[in-house]
């Protein structure tokens, strides 16, 4: 059909649609030299400690010393990719976010293991690199317990590396870590069942896995989305320069994965995600079991609602599992990676988990101090008892902060809630309270025990 018998409107539409493709295609070549110069993990840092392919980095403080909390975080990244995806860029940085809120930062990065390195097994790094690296932490902090959170793999083996060394570990985080399956771990569970898939001919054949095969395996899990429709986005949006720098700076990260020692991904595809042994108490590293009754530390999971890689099915069942009487679940709508690098989680999510390390991070010695030398455990002088008593008034008004654990982010909820006050808390229902502020059940039982005991 002969375009220019079309009435006009559909023809001025048609040339108007052309000229806006070629204005596109002509801005492809400066897209692509943006895309080409595109930085990632800029936060500044230092390695402190290595070990084999290992690098230990600590990140420069963000805010003055005597604002920072006591106890450090140290950031456990998976065996695949990059880990500067924690750090992709200054405003969806996880790693900033924790610097903004007073953290004194660590990270593990991996390397790329050689072919020296195939019979690196779980035990080597769990009970050796990740060992290692939190004793250093330990020793620079002079702290006997520090804050550990696992990304992904990395939060599985963190998990393995808290039941097996748990005086070591002060507050435990999980992000979107695979703990559970059981028919719970998505398509790569179904891609990885033992009746399909072999993990001893992979590594029989290549020794150590290649970056490729496992890049290939994981864009195949939305082939349309990583193959089209991703590209499509980007040609529509090729003249908006923030959309192709973020774009350009997560295609660097996707297009950079590294090759997973043999050993260790053989034990980890059979034991964890065949067997499902972690999960069942069953899994022993050198001959020593990994037991989640010794994980009585406080844990809190970071959990992708949309995730496909480790949907939530795979870590929620882990808190009922642990001995720990102080777990909780944060659940946000994004993905797996989403958690890391989406706007809206830097947002609304990682202030909360921020917090949440916070009201757990004071050094436990510097507050017995505190205590034994606070004036109110002295016996007042009799003469001067009834002007310091606390009076009933008083009680009704002490402020919900004093109550351990509660900061101001979750006095604020309360407030909101109709609870000003310890006193007010401790006639509160549990239940009511937990659907006003979305505060997990367990953890205001808790406080509201304590403000019983506190009146």
């Amino acid at each position: 059909m002969n375009p220019f018998t079309f009435p006009l409107d559909a023809q001025r539409d048609l040339w108007e649609r052309a000229a806006d493709d070629a204005a596109s295609v002509g801005a492809i070549p400066e897209g692509l030299e943006t895309m080409a110069d595109v930085e990632v993990g800029g936060t500044p840092s230092e390695v402190v400690y290595r070990e084999n392919k290992l690098e230990l980095h600590h990140y420069e403080p963000l805010v003055p010393e005597e604002e920072r909390h006591d106890v450090p975080i140290l950031f456990v990244y998976a065996l695949i990719n990059r880990p500067y995806i924690l750090d992709l860029q200054p405003d969806r940085s996880v790693i900033r976010r924790m610097l903004e809120a007073g953290f004194d930062v660590y990270l593990i990065d991996w390397g790329e293991p050689s072919e020296l390195d195939t019979s690196l097994s779980l035990h080597d790094y769990v009970n050796r690199y990740i060992d290692n690296c939190v004793d250093e932490v330990r020793e620079r902090s002079g702290q006997d317990s520090i804050n550990v959170l696992g990304y992904c793999m990395g939060g599985t083996m963190s998990v393995m590396y808290a039941a097996l060394h748990p005086e070591k570990v002060r507050n435990l985080g999980l992000m979107a870590a695979g703990l559970c399956f059981d028919g719970t771990g998505g398509i790569l569970e179904m891609w990885g069942d033992e009746e399909f898939f072999s993990p001893d001919a992979i590594v029989d054949t290549f020794g150590n896995v290649p970056a490729e095969f496992l890049d290939v395996g994981f864009a195949l899990m939305d082939p349309v989305h990583n193959y089209i429709t991703k590209y499509g986005n980007l040609y529509d949006n090729i003249d908006d320069e923030d959309f192709v720098e973020n774009f350009a700076r997560m295609e660097k990260w996707l297009n950079d994965p590294i090759d997973v020692a043999g050993t260790a991904y053989r034990e980890f595809l059979t034991d964890v995600y065949q067997e499902n042994k972690l999960y069942r108490g069953e899994l022993e590293l050198n001959g020593e079991r990994v037991d989640l009754d010794e994980i009585t530390m406080p844990v809190i999971q970071v959990i992708g609602e949309y995730d496909h890689l480790i949907p939530p099915e795979a870590s929620k069942p882990f808190n009922e599992k642990v001995a720990s009487d102080d777990t909780e679940i944060m659940e946000f709508s994004t993905g797996h990676i989403g958690l890391s690098v989406s706007s809206s989680s830097h947002e609304n999510l990682w202030p909360d988990v921020a917090e949440w390390f916070a009201e757990r991070s004071v050094d436990d010695a510097a507050v017995e101090i505190e205590i034994e030398q606070s004036p109110e455990t002295e016996t007042p002088d009799p003469a001067v008892a009834e002007d310091v008593e606390t009076t009933e008034a008083d009680v009704a008004g002490t402020d919900l902060q004093e109550l351990d654990g509660i900061g101001p982010a979750y006095a604020s909820r309360l407030e909101a809630a109709g609870i000003p006050s310890v006193e007010a808390l401790a006639d509160a229902e549990p239940a009511v309270v937990a659907a006003d502020t979305d505060i997990d059940e367990g953890r205001l039982r808790r406080w509201i025990d304590a403000a019983a005991d506190w009146t």
